[in-house]
């Protein structure tokens, strides 16, 4: 459990749930991103939709208790499609969740407000809020793991097109005809720069490579100098700064936002990003960003969906 030892001086408090694949994180904020206590709770033994539920509104309530103040409401990060708090699809290793409204069953069972978005969109607006990009209004979130997800941020809020479809910064199109990918198209971003494409792409170029490779030894390779590992980072950086000139173009953003593990790699990856979207971006849609590592780490789902309930929830009478 994460405490904090300082007094908080923002006397407003929400709740964030961050929902995963095998446990829920549960915490209290306050409306300076400071975490005031957070717990995780597993999923492992939860068979059904219900009991996963059912361990949703305990934690709601042991936060509750155990803060003993008004909240302003309850975020929540949720690995799917979401439309106006009902889950449409998308959960992954959650045992239904199909066309599911979480957000009014939530409310019928605690009677506080309910603000339900994806987990990326909200680690992003973690970052623009709390993080990495807190100087910045407008910003775009990009986090590269097994997928690459993403997030848009305009005058600090989340932007997600209409009915909540759009921001799938992972699935743009960057080579036509391209790799398949698991949403159904092909050439997909995530499909060339994610880490699961980094992994694939060093396996081909050295086949004799320790079938269970991952993302951080490729990385050690680089910096060793190893000449499979050099061209497979280069192909990667060549992808993925492909995707983000994209985003540069089209929204000119303050900050582009890179998370997930590979960005704690150093700040050469960083630095090899902005080298290559500086030399093919218009240079007046670049000339007010800036390519930088996300900061919050595994906090960013909790400060996120916490961050969600402030903007939505914050001018509303306090749910007691």
């Amino acid at each position: 459990m994460n405490t904090l030892n300082d007094t908080p001086t923002s006397q407003s408090y929400a709740i964030g749930i961050d929902i995963g694949g095998t446990s829920l994180k549960c915490g209290v904020v306050n409306e300076l991103g400071e975490i005031l206590f957070s717990f995780l709770v597993s999923l492992s033994e939860a068979k059904t939709e219900e009991e996963i539920i059912t361990l949703i509104v305990n934690a709601i309530t042991q936060c509750t208790a155990q803060l003993n103040e008004p909240i302003v409401g309850i975020g929540i990060g949720f690995p799917g499609l979401i439309e106006n708090n009902v889950i449409v699809g998308g959960g992954v290793n959650l045992p239904g969740f199909e066309q599911l409204p979480l957000g009014k069953i939530l409310n019928d069972r605690t009677g506080h407000h309910i603000v339900i978005d994806n987990d990326a969109n909200l680690m992003g607006l973690a970052e623009v809020m709390y993080g990495a990009a807190k100087d910045s209004d407008d910003a775009i979130f990009l986090t590269i793991g097994t997928g690459i997800g993403g997030a848009i941020m305009i005058d600090k809020k989340l932007f997600g097109g209409y009915k909540n479809r759009g921001a799938e910064l992972g699935h743009t199109v960057i080579q036509q005809n391209g790799i398949q990918c698991a949403c159904g198209g092909q050439g997909c971003l995530e499909t060339y720069a994610s880490v699961t494409a980094l992994i694939k792409h060093y396996k081909t170029q050295n086949n004799i490579a320790d079938e269970n490779i991952d993302g951080k030894t490729i990385i050690e390779k680089y910096l060793a100098n190893e000449d499979h590992a050099i061209k497979t980072m280069q192909h990667h950086f060549d992808y993925l700064a492909a995707g983000i000139v994209n985003c540069v173009n089209i929204f000119s953003p303050q900050k582009v936002i890179i998370g997930g593990g590979i960005s704690e790699a150093g700040q050469f990856y960083i630095d090899e990003l902005t080298h290559r979207v500086k030399k093919t971006a218009i240079p007046v849609s670049f000339s007010n960003t800036e390519i930088v590592a996300a900061t919050l780490g595994n906090k960013a789902g909790l400060l996120g969906a916490c961050a969600n309930a402030f903007q939505k929830f914050k001018k509303t009478e306090y749910a007691l």
